[in-house]
């Protein structure tokens, strides 16, 4: 098993280049989500503001049958 962690010798690189890969991808992750929180909210202030559509009705003399 120690010779597993060991890596024969390149541990430092390899061990190394899994927590840079696992910091980037919490960083992006993180990133991610935080642009879909942003997002959200934007998108919820906007609907609170903008006036109600309203619904199109078969028949209502908008050229639909």
């Amino acid at each position: 098993m120690a010779d597993f962690f060991h890596m024969g010798g390149y541990a430092i690189y390899v061990w190394s280049s899994y927590g840079l890969a696992l910091l980037i991808l919490v960083g992006l992750l993180a990133a991610s989500l935080g642009t879909l929180r942003r997002k959200e909210r934007m998108l919820r202030s906007l609907e609170q503001t903008l006036p109600r559509r309203r619904r199109a009705v078969a028949g209502d003399g908008e050229g639909k049958p």
